[in-house]
Order: structure tokens, then sequence, then C-alpha cells
């Protein structure tokens, strides 16, 4: 249970430091973050679980990344549902946590960092290049982690390179579908919206858990370990 409470307290972290930064500060009249200061948002909040609760649950904050451990051999599949279990209730409360801040003056939520592609992308993105980009990014994101974790790796400094690979994963594809990599962030914020959020949702669980299988296949390969 341990492991569990940690990992809803991380994904919680997650999603209201990322999203929030995005709903909240990104376009903030005259000071606002924007898209660097939205990235750099999700990028430290995995930095800063990873070392404040990494030891207690691996700090895993993502469905993705769990099975991604599970496909790579470096998690037991017993934990898995739990973990995902408790990673989507995270979400979920800290996305209900910015809903009750960001209504607090009177507007209306807008797309609340909502995931999505066509006319529900920033910069109107297809659908295949959705795709591809959820899947490609999330692939990385599990070849980094499963690199940095590595027995072989500098462990001290593994949640430093996940977190500035979040960070610059969100640079490259805030843009094309506000960025996923996590099928948890984007429950949480389609359950909030609806509408088109809700319907184009598929993508943004699919994508970065087929990335995820991927990378895990693929590092088992590649690794050093006999």
């Amino acid at each position: 249970m341990k492991k569990f409470a940690a990992e809803f307290i991380g994904t919680f972290w997650l999603v209201l430091g990322g999203c929030g930064s995005a709903v909240l500060a990104a376009a903030f009249p005259g000071v606002g973050i924007g898209l660097l200061g939205v990235s750099l948002a999700f990028g430290l909040t995995v930095l800063t679980i990873a070392y404040s609760l990494g030891h207690i649950s691996g700090a895993h904050l993502n469905p993705a990344v769990s099975i991604g451990l599970w496909a790579g051999g470096r998690f037991s599949g017993k934990e898995l549902l739990p973990y995902i279990v408790a990673q989507i209730l995270g979400a979920i409360t800290a996305a209900g946590v910015l809903y009750i801040i960001a209504t607090g003056n009177g507007s209306a939520i807008g797309n609340f960092a909502a995931n999505g592609y066509g006319v529900n992308s920033p910069g109107h993105y297809s659908l295949l290049a959705a795709l591809v980009t959820e899947v490609v990014m999330t692939f990385m994101f599990l070849i980094v982690i499963l690199g940095a974790t590595d027995d072989n790796a500098a462990k001290p400094f593994a949640g430093m390179a996940i977190g500035l690979a979040l960070t610059l994963i969100h640079l490259i594809s805030i843009p094309v579908t506000n960025t996923s990599v996590n099928p948890a962030r984007s429950i949480s914020q389609a359950i909030f919206v609806g509408g088109i959020a809700l319907e184009q949702l598929w993508l943004f669980i699919a994508a970065p858990i087929a990335g995820a299988v991927l990378a895990g296949w693929v590092y088992g390969f590649i690794s050093t370990k006999k």
C-alpha cells in the first residue's frame, strides 16, 4: 500500500504541477511562462518526485512507464494493475483540485491542457502526426528511463536525466498534441473537458502504451546485460 500511495501522490504532483502550469501560468498576461515554462514544469515534477518518493515506489507516475518497465523485465506483473489504478486516481484527483483553482476567478476551464489532434491540436496537426509523435516520444522516454536506472548506469543522476528527458519531450511535442506520453495525465484532463477530448482519448492511451512496450523490448535487446 505504501508503494501505491507513493504513486498516487507522485502522479497527483505531476498533473497538478504540469497541467497546472499550462492552465494557470502559461498565458498569464505580461508574465506568462509559455511553452518553455510548461515544459520545464513537467520535468520538474518528475525530477522532484524521483528524488523524494522514488525509493518507495520507483516513481513511475505513468501507466505507460509501468507497462514499459514490465515489458522490459524490470517490473512485476503482479503490481502492474494496482500501480495503474493508483496513477489514474492520483491524476484525476489533481485535475479536480486544478478545476477548483482554475474556476476560482469565474473563468471557464477552456481546453484544460487536454490532449488532442486535428482541430483539438494546438498546431492543428493530423491524427497521423499525433500518433507518430506520441509513440516516438514515449519510446524515447522509456529508453532514457530504462537506461538511466540500469545497474550499469550512474543511478544517482537518474532522476535528473528522466526529468530533463520529459522537459525535452514537451518542448518538441506540445504544439502537436499538448504532449501526453502518459495515459493517466490524458484521462484526468479529458474527464473534465468532455466532448472531443474524450472522443480522442483513445489515442493518448494506446500510443504511449505502444511506444513504451516497444522501448521495453528494444532496450532488452540492446542492454549490456547477458
